[in-house]
């Protein structure tokens, strides 16, 4: 045989045995990827029952639905201690409406204390549904109350919430105000920051910060809004692979009907939303009730029908956007850019100077009558205690504040950015007042 056809057919063997080979990775990469998928599958929703099931509507592919998000308050520690049973609270409730066809989402979070005639156990609050029957009665209970079928529900814990944030590589959101309360396990500082999954946690649970301030459970349930949408953008703009990390982190700690691929069809076909202006969030209106020892939320029937018809019709649930005053919380999105960091970032900073404390004494360093009266009414806007009287002095040309320890230096100087005049300056002894602060008023402030 010629040496070039031994070659071409040595060269063709070759060919098919690399081919072969390629096959055997390909089919063999593609058993592993069934694997993978189906061990996420299984994961997700090997548990939920055919009567959960039974319980959903059927919506057709690519049209608006409703989702029960539900977040319980068990985790592997809390399982491991036996102090919790086998049944867990849902603490957070949020009934989704998402709208693929124009890449909108509204989010409206449910008052665990809602109080609702349970089919079965007569008047309960609504977190009571899952304790007594379980996924099928919690799904039946949110769509009796708000009136709409509801066709997809998700359930995670404690754990699975951090787990899915760490998986992301953190979220950014606009922290308000301060989170310090020992009920959580993070402190926060407020401002635009990265939250790791533990942050995120705390902050998405934190009530009793707002001890004083508001109802903390609402004020909490803004929160927990905020970081939903800071996910979903997360998610959103993620990559494939990213987006599979993060489906395999939920995997592991979530409960869904949602297949992997209706996951990632849902993701693909909402890119490109804008979350500033078509991810609207609200809050179930309730009124706080205290009867027998037990503290309730009261619907308000009316007004939660006109905000479910304006839901279902593809609006806002709100036509305004609404600020808590207190703390610059966002309670309702009505896609106006109250989401945005720069509106949220000046909401928080005039939310933290009226959350002052302590005592204040203002002195009248001038000759102008009334100047100290003037200036209390400023500076007990901010929180503050204020008590007023005549310095030693009357010759005062510039406003002084000021303050004995470091911690108060901040509070010093909101107290000059809101009197519009003055200086900051630490005690050196120079200085005797009861309290926290002094402010002595110069002729600079009755100009």
């Amino acid at each position: 045989m010629p040496a070039s056809k031994r070659k071409r057919g040595k060269a063709k063997k070759i060919a098919l045995g690399v081919l072969a080979a390629v096959l055997v990775v390909a089919v063999v990469g593609i058993g592993f990827a069934f694997a993978y998928i189906n061990k996420i599958q299984s994961n997700m929703s090997g548990s939920v029952s055919a009567d959960t099931l039974a319980t959903l509507d059927n919506v057709a592919a690519g049209e608006p639905f409703y989702m029960l998000l539900m977040g319980t308050d068990g985790s592997e520690a809390r399982q491991q201690s036996g102090d919790f049973g086998d049944s867990f609270r849902t603490d957070t409730m949020m009934l989704l409406r998402v709208d693929p066809p124009q890449k909108k989402v509204t989010c409206v979070s449910i008052m665990r204390d809602t109080q609702v005639n349970l089919e079965g156990y007569g008047l309960q609050k609504i977190n009571a549904a899952h304790v007594f029957g379980g996924t099928e009665l919690a799904i039946k209970t949110v769509s009796e109350l708000a009136g709409v079928p509801i066709a997809h529900f998700a359930e995670i814990d404690f754990d699975g919430f951090e787990k899915i944030v760490d998986a992301l590589g953190g979220i950014e959101v606009n922290v308000p105000i301060a989170i310090n309360d020992s009920h959580v396990d993070a402190a926060l500082e407020p401002g635009l920051q990265t939250l790791n999954g533990v942050q995120a946690l705390s902050l998405c649970r934190s009530r009793h910060t707002y001890d004083g301030l508001g109802v903390g459970d609402a004020l909490r349930a803004a929160n927990q809004r905020m970081v939903i949408g800071a996910i979903a953008k997360k998610v959103l703009s993620a990559d494939l692979p990213t987006m599979m990390a993060s489906i395999e982190a939920l995997s592991q700690y979530v409960t869904t009907d949602m297949s992997v691929q209706d996951i990632l069809a849902l993701a693909q076909s909402m890119r490109g939303m804008n979350m500033e202006t078509d991810f609207y969030t609200a809050i179930c209106p309730t009124v706080s009730d205290y009867s027998n020892g037990v503290w309730w939320e009261l619907l308000q029937r009316h007004q939660w029908e006109e905000m479910m018809e304006r839901i279902d019709q593809g609006l806002p649930p709100t036509a305004e956007d609404q600020v808590d005053e207190a703390t610059g919380i966002v309670i309702a999105n009505a896609g106006g850019g109250a989401m945005g960091d720069e509106t949220q970032e000046e909401n928080a900073a005039n939310a933290r100077k009226r959350n002052h404390s302590g005592k204040v004494a203002v002195r009248n360093g001038t000759t102008v009558a009334g100047l100290a009266g003037k200036a209390d009414a400023v500076i007990s806007d901010l929180g503050f205690q204020v008590n007023t009287g005549n310095a030693n002095s009357t010759d005062y040309d510039e406003t002084v504040v000021v303050y004995n320890d470091d911690d108060r230096k901040q509070d010093a100087q909101d107290i000059v950015d809101e009197l519009g005049v003055g200086v900051v300056e630490k005690n050196n002894s120079k200085y005797l007042f009861d309290g926290d602060l002094l402010v002595v008023l110069g002729t600079d402030y009755d100009k």
